[in-house]
């Protein structure tokens, strides 16, 4: 399988000004993305799409390809990083250089483990497969505790189930879209209009490695994550 893997870091940041600057473990979220892809079985080539001279510095220290500046337009806050992929792709399609896969790599997810990169990598070779996410399991249960509330307060389960259920572990098991890694088609991409569109694959990982940092808790969060790590 060919693949190159890819780093998406804009500039911009409500939730924490630059965020993709700030450190856990020593290293830069960016600069730990970069990193984890390369440490991947099969990934020779990491491109960093940003549209931050800063990161793009950063990135290219890291060992990361930064061929331009994303444009302004795939940027804002309201930019669906779709969009981004598919400017990526296209480019890469513009050049000849299509892989067979594209490896997302967030650069929010610091805690990932590479084999986890292997196993989304491995699985988007299953046949039939356009995209691989990462999940875990979630602590909040649509179908036991979890509510819409109507104007007048009445709250009513966001599932309703044909038997009531009355313990947690009875409900059926639900999961949290991680940001540890994607793994798409480009084609695919290319094609479509979300994640979704296709045959979706789902790898799970630990909890505890899927911690997604938006804002200054879950960055404090993970940084004390990342220090039990190394102190076990």
């Amino acid at each position: 399988m060919d693949a190159i893997a890819a780093v998406f870091a804009r500039g911009g940041s409500q939730g924490l000004p630059g965020k993709n600057l700030q450190e856990v473990g020593g290293r830069s979220l960016v600069a730990g993305a970069i990193e984890d892809a390369y440490a991947c079985a099969g990934i020779d080539r990491v491109i960093v799409s940003t549209d931050s001279p800063r990161i793009a510095e950063a990135a290219r220290n890291a060992g990361a390809e930064v061929p331009w500046l994303r444009p302004a337009e795939l940027a804002s806050s309201t930019a669906r990083e779709w969009a981004a992929w598919q400017h990526l792709i296209g480019w890469l399609d513009e050049h000849g250089e299509l892989a067979d896969r594209l490896l997302v790599v967030p650069a929010t997810a610091p805690l990932r483990r590479v084999a986890d990169l292997e196993r989304c990598l491995a699985a988007s070779l299953e046949p039939g497969v356009d995209m691989v996410i990462t999940v875990s399991e979630a602590r909040r249960n649509p179908w036991f505790n979890m509510v819409t509330v109507d104007d007048d307060g009445t709250a009513h389960l966001v599932l309703e189930p044909e038997e009531r259920i009355h313990r947690r572990q009875d409900a059926p098991p639900v999961f949290d879209v991680g940001t540890v890694a994607f793994v798409a088609d480009p084609r695919f991409v290319q094609s479509a209009t979300s994640i979704y569109d296709g045959v979706v694959k789902a790898v799970e990982v630990e909890a505890s490695t899927a911690i997604d940092i938006d804002t200054r808790l879950d960055l404090e969060v993970a940084r004390i994550f990342h220090r039990q790590q190394n102190c076990t």
